[in-house]
C-alpha cells in the first residue's frame, strides 16, 4: 500500500494547475452587473470524486455523458460520504462529506513492492506525518500547524467538522469588508458629532479617541458609566464619562449588581466596531452634562435621556445616507485590502459549498463594497457575484433568522424590485428569512455555518432560533495576540510572585490557626504547636506578614498594570482580571463555535478542516500559557 507521499504524488500527477495569487491580474475598475446571474462554476475533477449512494456512485456535476462517468468512475481513487450514508463519529459530529480511499483501490495502492501501512498505528501515523510534512515543505507549502498558535489562528469552542458544512453565509460589514476604524467610526462620530450640536449639545472642543472602548465593553445607561465585567457579571473595571473610576469606587457603585444583558433599558452591549463611534460620544457628552454645560431648554436630562440623544443623534447619520455616500465615493480611504479574502471563497466554492451572502446594507452599497474588496483579486473571469449563489440585501437582522419579511427581487442595475414568493439560486434579494433560505436549498441546521462579527445579530441568533453553527470574527484579536506575546515574560514573573504568596500565605494561615486556638486556651493542630513558645510563633508570624506585604507592593502595580499592552484602560479583551474571563469571551464561548480575526484565516485551513475544542481552561484559547 502506498504511503501518503506517494498518495500526495498520484493527486498532484492528476491536478490541473491552478493559478495563484500572482497570476491573477488587477481590474479595479471592470463593470460587473450585480444582476447577472453567476456561471455554473465546474467542479473540480482533479480527484475524480462521487458522492455514495446506497446502490451506486452518483456521477458529480458537470459530467458530460454516461460514458465518461463510467471512464472516470475507472479512474477515480476517492469517494466522499453523502448525506445518506453519513454516521456520527465518536466526536459528535456528522461525517458528510469526508473523502475515503475506494476499496477497489487499496489492494492497488498496496501492491508493486510498495510498503503497507501495517503495524502499531501510532508509529506509521507519526511517520507518515513527518513525510506528508516534508512534502508540503518540499513544496513551499507551509505546515499547517504553523498557523495555529498565531494572530491568524482559528480557535474552537465547539467541535465543528467543516467537511460536513454544505451552505456558509456571510455577514458583509466587518466581516467580508473590513474597514480602517479611525476612517469608519471617526467620520460616524463626525456626523453625530454634527447632529447633536444642530440639538444644541456644545461639541465644538470635543474629538474621536477610539483608545476609550474596547469591544465588550458594556454601557450602563443609568449610571453613564461603560464598564467591563467578567463572566459571571461582576464589574470589574468602570469609567464614568471619560475618568477611571477607582477600584474602591466600583466596589460602593456595583458590590450588589450584575450586569444582566437581558435588561436591554439599562444595559447596552458593545457587540461590534460599529459601537465605537457611539460608546466615545456617549462618555463625553456624560462628562458635558455633569459639568453642567448642557442648555437647560434640552430639557431635564438624565444619563439615559443622553444617551437616547446621542443614539438618535447617530441613528440620523446612518439613515441620511451621509456617510454611506462618502464612503462609496472614496472606498479606498475607508476599506482595508484584503487579497486572501476572495481566494478563501474560491476555496470554498470550489470544495462544493454553497456560499450565501446576507447583509443588513442595501443594494448600492453592498454591490459598491464587495466590487472594490474583492473584483480585483479575482481571476479576470471571475467577479464577486460569480462566488455566491445567493445574495440577500437589506435583511433586517436579527429579525431575518426570527420572522418572515417581505421578499423582494431586484431586477434592474438601477435596484428596481418586484415582490417575489420564493428564492432561487443565482437570486439577488431584498428582505426575506432565513427559512425562506433553508427550504429554497433544502438545508437546515448543522449542515449551514453562519459568519459574522455581530455577537448578538449575527451569532447568536441564527443558532438560537436555527441551530445554525457559527463563526465570529473579531479583528481585535490580532492586536491581542501580539500583546500577550510581548507580555508574556513579564506574566510569568507577575504569577511567580503570586504563586510565592500563596506559599507563605498558607503557612502563615497555620501558624495563625494555632494561635488562635491557643489564645482560647484550646489545644493546636499537633502537640508541638500546642507547647512551641509564645514569642518564637509570633515573630513567625511576624515574619511572613512582612513578606506578604512586600510581596503586595510588587504584584500590586503589576496587576494593575497587566493588558495595558493592549489597552491601558481596560486592559485585556479577552480577561477580566489576571485568571477569570471577560463577559465578551463567555458570549463568544456560548454562541460561536469557531471565532477568528478575519474570513482570510480559511485559507489556511483548507475547507476540510476538522476544528475540535480544547480542554476548557480559565484563559481565552488564544492567549498564552
Amino acid at each position: 500500500m502506498a504511503d501518503a507521499a506517494e498518495l500526495v504524488r498520484l493527486l498532484c500527477l492528476r491536478a490541473p494547475p491552478r493559478p495563484s495569487l500572482p497570476q491573477f491580474s488587477v481590474h479595479t475598475q471592470r463593470p460587473q452587473s450585480l444582476l447577472r446571474a453567476p456561471p455554473r462554476l465546474r467542479p473540480p475533477i482533479c480527484l475524480r470524486c462521487r458522492a455514495l449512494d446506497a446502490s451506486r456512485p452518483v456521477a458529480v456535476e458537470g459530467e458530460r455523458d454516461e460514458e465518461d462517468g463510467l471512464e472516470d468512475e475507472e479512474e477515480s481513487y476517492f469517494s466522499v460520504t453523502s448525506s445518506g450514508l453519513s454516521e456520527v463519529d465518536y466526536l459528535g459530529e456528522s461525517t458528510r462529506g469526508d473523502l475515503n480511499v475506494r476499496r477497489e483501490r487499496l489492494e492497488a495502492l498496496g501492491g508493486n513492492g510498495r510498503p503497507t501501512l501495517h503495524g502499531p498505528i501510532e508509529e506509521i501515523a507519526w511517520k507518515e506525518a513527518g513525510e506528508a510534512e516534508t512534502l508540503l515543505h518540499d513544496l513551499g507549502i507551509a505546515a499547517p500547524f504553523s498557523v495555529r498558535h498565531s494572530p491568524r489562528g482559528i480557535f474552537c469552542t465547539r467541535t465543528l467538522n467543516l467537511r460536513s458544512i454544505s451552505v456558509v453565509g456571510y455577514d458583509m460589514d466587518y466581516t467580508l469588508i473590513h474597514y480602517n476604524v479611525m476612517a469608519w467610526e471617526g467620520r460616524a462620530y463626525d456626523y453625530g458629532m454634527d447632529n447633536l450640536k444642530s440639538m444644541g449639545f456644545p461639541v465644538d472642543d470635543l474629538k474621536f479617541d477610539p483608545d476609550l472602548v474596547i469591544g465588550g465593553l458594556v454601557i450602563d445607561k443609568e449610571k453613564g458609566n461603560l464598564v467591563k465585567a467578567d463572566r459571571f457579571g461582576y464589574v470589574k473595571r468602570a469609567m464614568h464619562g471619560t475618568q477611571m473610576l477607582s477600584t474602591r469606587a466600583v466596589s460602593e457603585i456595583y458590590g450588589r449588581e450584575l450586569v444582566d444583558l437581558r435588561k436591554e433599558s439599562r444595559w447596552e452591549f458593545l457587540n461590534t466596531l460599529f459601537s465605537v463611534s457611539e460608546a466615545v460620544m456617549f462618555m463625553q457628552m456624560v462628562d458635558k452634562l455633569d459639568q453642567g454645560l448642557v442648555p437647560a431648554e434640552l430639557g431635564p436630562l438624565d444619563y439615559k435621556g443622553l444617551y437616547n440623544a446621542v443614539s438618535k443623534a447617530l441613528f440620523r447619520a446612518h439613515v441620511e445616507g451621509q456617510l454611506k455616500r462618502e464612503i462609496m465615493a472614496e472606498p479606498e480611504r475607508f476599506v482595508e485590502p484584503d487579497p486572501e479574502l476572495p481566494l478563501a471563497l474560491l476555496d470554498q466554492r470550489e470544495a462544493g459549498k454553497k456560499l450565501l451572502l446576507i447583509t443588513n446594507s442595501d443594494y448600492h452599497y453592498t454591490n459598491k463594497m464587495m466590487n472594490h474588496a474583492f473584483n480585483r483579486f479575482l481571476p479576470n473571469d471571475v467577479g464577486w457575484r460569480d462566488l455566491f449563489e445567493m445574495v440577500i440585501v437589506s435583511a433586517r437582522k436579527p429579525e431575518f433568522f426570527q420572522l418572515s419579511h417581505p421578499l423582494y427581487e431586484v431586477v434592474t442595475d438601477d435596484g428596481l424590485m418586484r415582490p417575489c414568493f420564493k428564492v432561487k439560486s443565482g437570486g439577488l434579494y431584498s428582505g426575506g428569512s432565513a427559512q425562506m433560505v433553508e427550504k429554497s436549498l433544502d438545508i437546515h441546521g448543522d449542515e449551514i455555518l453562519y459568519v459574522g462579527d455581530h455577537i448578538y445579530t449575527d451569532v447568536s441568533q441564527s443558532k438560537v432560533h436555527l441551530r445554525w453553527r457559527t463563526a465570529l470574527i473579531c479583528r481585535e484579536l490580532e492586536d491581542e495576540f501580539d500583546a500577550l506575546v510581548k507580555s508574556h515574560d513579564q506574566k510569568e514573573k507577575l504569577v511567580t510572585l503570586i504563586q510565592q504568596k500563596e506559599s507563605v500565605g498558607d503557612l502563615f494561615n497555620q501558624l495563625r490557626l494555632a494561635l488562635q486556638r491557643r489564645s482560647n486556651s484550646r489545644p493546636a493542630q499537633t502537640l508541638a504547636a500546642t507547647c512551641m513558645d509564645d514569642q518564637e510563633l509570633t515573630e513567625s508570624m511576624q515574619k511572613l506578614l512582612i513578606v506578604m506585604q512586600r510581596l503586595d507592593e510588587k504584584i500590586g502595580p503589576m496587576l494593575e498594570a497587566d493588558g495595558e499592552l493592549f489597552n491601558k484602560r481596560w486592559g485585556w479583551l479577552s480577561r477580566a482580571g489576571l485568571w477569570d474571563k471577560s463577559h465578551l469571551t463567555r458570549q463568544i464561548e456560548k454562541y460561536a463555535d469557531i471565532y477568528t480575526s478575519r474570513v482570510s484565516n480559511f485559507l489556511h485551513y483548507t475547507p476540510f478542516m476538522y476544528f475540535q475544542s480544547q480542554e476548557q481552561i480559565q484563559e481565552c484559547q488564544f492567549s498564552l500559557q
